[in-house]
């Protein structure tokens, strides 16, 4: 977990990727995976000879109850290790989880412009949902919250 959270902590100081401010020590991500965990959803990690390059997870979309059956998915990749398949492949196999524990539908929410975040979410059938424009601030910016959506049952959403 200190490489995850290493990790993470990467992206929260230097990146709009994530709308948090301050990135949050190794006991709140340790509470984090366990929040997730708990509900009986996945936190997978990739490992490339010995060094852990990324990780993803899924939770509760929302905290209502009417919620229960969507998940949101976040996924991070060392800087170093983006474009070579690492978050495609967390990706994939969160989807085949959340399909394997009859999870209705997944979301991603990505903030400000995240190409790569698009790209990655499009190649694995997630269509855009919805644009709220200046969603969060960030770094003095106005960044907007892209949310994409993919079924993981049965036919599409649309």
């Amino acid at each position: 977990m200190a490489d995850i959270t290493a990790i993470y902590a990467e992206f929260v100081e230097t990146s709009t990727a994530t709308f948090e401010i301050v990135a949050p020590d190794l006991s709140e991500m340790l509470r984090r995976r366990r929040a997730v965990l708990d509900r009986g959803l996945s936190y997978l990690v990739a490992e490339l000879e010995g060094y852990i390059v990324g990780f993803c997870y899924a939770s509760q979309f929302r905290p209502r109850e009417g919620y229960r059956f969507t998940v949101e998915d976040s996924i991070y990749v060392r800087p170093d290790c983006i474009g070579h398949g690492v978050g495609k492949m967390l990706l994939t196999e969160l989807v085949s989880e959340c399909q394997a524990k009859d999870c209705h539908s997944m979301v991603a929410c990505i903030c400000g412009v995240n190409i790569a975040s698009v790209a990655l979410h499009k190649s694995l059938g997630f269509q855009e949902a919805g644009l709220l424009p200046e969603a969060g601030n960030k770094f003095g910016e106005w960044l907007r919250l892209l949310i994409m959506q993919r079924p993981l049952q049965g036919k599409s959403i649309r």
